[in-house]
């Protein structure tokens, strides 16, 4: 039987590489800008982490996270998300003593166990940034723009921006308890994952997705008419600080988030192309918890930022990702000496900056013609014991057809002048 992926999983092929490699070097270059330094973390954790961090009652937690227990009898998870995993490292790696505010992104593989479909896989790779110890609505506002530079750098098109705020631990209870006697009078007309979530996380019912929950709660009672004076002069700053930015904004009282860490801002960046409504980022505030994974009360915010589903946005709009520079040079060779010259000429090519390569394979010369022809190479080297013995080479022009002889010292130079050209 033929070897097969996972089922959720896809290889990035080296044909296709490039695509990721564009993505990434922009983000380094907007994160750059925001003053945004890498981390890195472990690709599995202690399920405590996440079952503390996201928590236990999610559906994450529940149904979609990877868990086994290792050789040591020790219960792992491979990361479903990238906060929980940075929050960790913040505490351990004592952060926290540091210059506050830290600012930190990451792209990292994250792994859920959920139905594969269109912009959704079972492993996919997620751009994210976290902030810990800066309580201001600023630092919410910078964030989203950070999102909104990258996605503009990226010529991503049809984007709407949704904001909301769910509160705090002081003025969300009692929202709860309004929401749930809504919801009670509701309750069967709503799909079972809703009723299961009645009891332990309504805040959920408000963002699901199938058209009868969404008809059910149409006219639920929303949080932001119970937001402590804290929360609402947090949210008013927030819709300040997007004005200033020229960043437009819709507030729907509808995006809640599916992690139980969230508190205050909540947003959500979505592609409307084609009328899809994906959501291509989403993240807000989550002050309690560094406290909640053990280490000091510290403010924190992040987003997350699927890199699979950019990538899919891109290429349904059609958009231009740039291709790296194609291989340049192209030897072919006639004779074992003539191998060995070429290898010790090519060296010297790569470390000008100039990419090239030979036939490995012991082809005849029209099949190495051939394979130069399908790489595209605009100019190939001929080189063979003629050339050898009069310390000549052959470039030719692979557009024009066009040759011409040159010493083999001046190689590099004149390598240089065509590419130029």
């Amino acid at each position: 039987m033929i070897a097969k992926a996972p089922r959720g999983t896809k290889d990035v092929l080296p044909y296709e590489s490039y695509k990721w490699h564009y993505i990434e070097d922009a983000v380094r270059e907007i994160t750059r800008l925001f003053d945004y330094k890498e981390i890195r973390t472990p690709t599995f954790e202690h399920t405590e982490l996440f079952e503390r961090g996201v928590g236990e009652t999610t559906d994450v937690v529940q149904k979609e996270m990877y868990t086994f227990e290792d050789k040591g009898g020790r219960s792992i998870t491979l990361k479903p998300e990238g906060t929980a995993g940075t929050v960790r490292a913040y505490i351990e790696g004592g952060l926290h003593s540091l210059a506050q505010p830290i600012k930190m992104y990451y792209i990292t593989p994250v792994f859920r166990y959920e139905k594969p479909q269109t912009g959704r896989l079972r492993e996919h790779h997620q751009f994210g940034v976290e902030v810990f110890g800066a309580p201001q609505a600023s630092i919410d506002a910078e964030i989203i723009a950070l999102a909104m530079t990258l996605l503009d750098k990226l010529n991503v098109k049809n984007l709407e921006l949704n904001i909301n705020s769910i509160g705090c631990p002081v003025c969300r209870p009692k929202y709860h308890t309004v929401l749930k006697e809504y919801l009670a009078e509701h309750l069967n007309d709503m799909c079972d994952n809703c009723k299961e979530r009645f009891e332990r996380n309504p805040l959920r019912s408000l963002d699901c997705k199938e058209e009868k929950c969404k008809k059910a709660t149409m006219n639920a009672p929303v949080m932001l008419d119970y937001l402590c004076d804290e929360c609402e002069q947090h949210f008013e700053e927030l819709k300040q600080y997007l004005e200033a930015s020229n960043i437009p904004f819709k507030v729907n009282p509808m995006i809640v988030r599916g992690l139980d860490y969230y508190t205050k801002t909540v947003f959500e960046i979505i592609y409307n192309g084609n009328g899809s409504g994906l959501t291509v980022c989403g993240g807000g505030r989550y002050d309690g918890l560094v406290a909640l994974c053990g280490g000091p009360d510290t403010p924190g915010a992040g987003f997350g930022m699927g890199l699979e589903r950019l990538i899919m946005v891109l290429e349904e709009q059609g958009a231009m990702i740039s291709e790296p520079d194609r291989l340049q040079v192209m030897f072919i060779t006639r004779g074992e000496e003539a191998r060995y010259k070429a290898f010790q000429m090519i060296s010297s090519l790569r470390q000008e900056g100039i990419p090239a390569d030979m036939d490995h394979l012991g082809r005849s010369i029209r099949a190495q013609f051939k394979y130069a022809d399908k790489l595209n190479v605009p100019y190939v080297c001929i080189l063979g014991q003629d050339e050898i013995e009069k310390d000549q080479i052959k470039i030719r022009d692979m557009e024009t057809g066009k040759e011409t002889d040159i010493p083999m010292d001046q190689l590099v130079y004149c390598l240089k002048e065509m590419l130029e050209q």
